[in-house]
């Protein structure tokens, strides 16, 4: 569903019935909320009739004592009024706030679980305005919205019953306007509905921008492209700014029709109400009990439009939320088979692959690696080098044919239990903003500092650690950025060393690293390699010849098959590719 088609509704009960599923831990505070909601439209008329009484006995009468007495009433009712909103506003901002948290975990949890391509076509910035500003205007349906609605509602129609019982010719009077209310409300709920549409739309527009163009700063920079993206920017700045001021246009429209409203019906109380004074048909209390009544009418109503447009907001709000967590992108049919032991045997058979339809990216694809062998991947960029380890973990799934492993079909695996069995090292690291240690252990605590230790000495890695500040516990920042490309390549190493994996996978894992630095993790390649069945994209003639079998792929296919010098005495495909990249750099 495209940004612009979420256009919400203010009543969707499907919607509610969602979301109220996640109030289920928290009824208590619902409740006591409705409740508190009840109180507050149950004495909002209190005060007026104690005004009027207090005018009408006492002030006319001239009788101080009861004047005092009253006042202190007053003073009274007004305390426990203040007590029971205090109590109001925080359980329906807790309610709020404790329903995101978990709506927010859910849909954490739910993107994090979808497989890679959902995030080929679904931008970054965008999953980060569900995850962040979209879910806050659901807090404000609990908050600001659903609750407080009801409770104006009730309040309207306890004041309107109260002034019908006290004087029901004087309450038609003032409600002579209430129609034009009616129909410059609707017309304000209507233009808001698609000012803040526009509003949503040009926020996940900004997000995206900035995310994408943030983690791509170099590239900007590099090609000095900063004014022409300012310019980009600048665009769609202006349109979330026009978005803006166009619903802040609509407010200061409607507001100032509603108080002209407002002086209508009050000037409508004080000319009927003068000549029912005169005419001694009600007391002066009364005339001064309907204007206080008149400002609770129309401040309900009136916030009512921002509260509908709140609720509304929410709405949107949870309809896009629950896109995302109704998006199936997830990996079909995971298994539940977790078996305790694997060799580590592969199997490709006829597999053919594809990111869109029948474009194929791999034609037919078979070969197999024995537990403990090494098979080395070469070719050209677009080759399908990079797609054969994506399809060996499901981040994407085949189109036909089988992919087994220890003569299992991969799908029959517990999802999980094969990811965990293949550590998969890039020449793109990516690293969080954590300590050195969190980077290598994931944050899994069965993983002492004693091994995270252990696995650095092996890798090469330990003496450029113990230099940093802090070592272990250096903060590393943002992907890695205070460290050298070969550094975060070792911490990649370390890594997967540490999680003793029973596949390994190397996708052009040293062609980042300089020579010196190569030759520090060459010798930890080869232990890391020792007793796994490993797959390697690489390069560098110094990881390739080492391999068992070396498969040369070409537009998908398998051009070639052997090992390094089987595969040269071929004069093929190989050998041209080895005279290309290798020979010339005088090897």
């Amino acid at each position: 569903m495209s940004e612009k088609k979420i256009t919400g509704k203010t009543y969707d009960l499907q919607l509610l019935g969602r979301l109220s599923k996640y109030l289920k831990p928290y009824k208590n505070y619902f409740i006591w909320s409705v409740f508190l909601t009840i109180i507050i439209a149950g004495i909002a008329p209190l005060m007026p009739m104690l005004v009027e009484y207090t005018l009408d006995r006492f002030i006319l009468n001239n009788d101080s004592g009861g004047l005092t007495m009253m006042t202190a009433l007053m003073v009274g009712l007004l305390i426990f009024q203040t007590v029971v909103r205090y109590y109001h506003t925080l359980l329906t901002n807790t309610l709020g706030q404790s329903v995101i948290k978990d709506l927010r975990l859910d849909t954490f949890n739910h993107i994090t679980s979808l497989r890679l391509k959902y995030f080929d076509k679904t931008p970054i910035g965008r999953l980060i305005t569900r995850t962040v500003s979209d879910l806050e205007t659901i807090a404000d349906i609990f908050s600001e919205g659903l609750i407080q609605i009801i409770g104006d509602i009730l309040q309207l129609v306890v004041i309107i019953s109260v002034m019908f019982y006290s004087d029901w010719e004087l309450t038609l009077i003032v409600l002579i306007p209430m129609p034009l209310m009616i129909v410059a409300t609707y017309f304000f709920k209507e233009a808001m509905k698609s000012a803040f549409q526009d509003v949503r739309y040009w926020v996940a527009n900004l997000n995206t921008f900035l995310q994408e163009h943030i983690s791509g700063v170099s590239v900007i920079q590099y090609f000095a492209r900063e004014q022409q993206e300012m310019n980009k920017f600048k665009a769609i700045n202006a349109e979330h700014r026009n978005a803006h001021i166009r619903s802040n246009w609509y407010f200061s429209i409607f507001f100032p029709v509603i108080e002209i409203i407002m002086a209508i019906a009050l000037g409508l109380l004080v000319w009927y109400g003068a000549k029912s004074i005169l005419a001694e048909r009600i007391s002066p209390g009364v005339v001064v009990a309907f204007i206080m009544y008149i400002n609770m009418i129309f401040r309900p109503i009136r916030e009512l439009v921002d509260k509908f447009n709140t609720l509304q907001m929410g709405m949107v709000g949870a309809e896009r939320i629950f896109s995302v967590l109704d998006t199936d992108e997830k990996t079909p049919n995971p298994g539940e088979y977790k078996p305790d032991h694997i060799r580590g045997e592969i199997e490709f058979d006829h597999v053919w692959f594809a990111y869109d339809d029948e474009k194929w990216v791999l034609k037919d694809v078979s070969f197999s690696v024995r537990p403990g062998e090494t098979l080395a991947l070469v070719g050209a960029t677009g080759a399908g080098k990079s797609s054969t380890i994506n399809i060996l973990s499901r981040f994407y799934e085949i189109n036909k044919g089988t992919i087994l492993l220890d003569g299992v079909d991969i799908r029959a695996y517990d999802i999980n239990y094969l990811r965990k069995t293949i550590a998969t090292v890039l020449q793109d690291v990516f690293l969080f903003s954590d300590s050195i240690a969190n980077n290598i252990n994931l944050n899994n605590p069965e993983i002492s500092r004693k091994q995270i230790m252990e696995a650095a000495e092996k890798v090469g890695a330990q003496h450029f650690i113990d230099r940093l500040p802090g070592k272990y516990d250096y903060e590393v920042k943002e992907r890695g950025a205070t460290l050298s490309a070969g550094q975060a390549q070792l911490i990649s190493f370390i890594r997967a060393l540490v999680h003793d994996p029973k596949i390994l996978v190397l996708d052009e894992a040293t062609s980042s690293v300089d020579t010196e630095t190569e030759l520090l993790i060459q010798h930890a390649i080869d232990t890391l390699m020792s007793n796994r069945t490993s797959i390697v994209i690489a390069h560098r003639l110094s990881t390739i010849q080492k391999a068992d079998k070396i498969i040369v792929l070409d537009h998908g296919e398998i051009k070639e098959m052997g090992n390094h010098q089987e595969l040269l005495h071929l004069n093929g495909y190989y050998k041209r590719l080895y005279d290309l990249q290798f020979h010339s750099a005088g090897i």
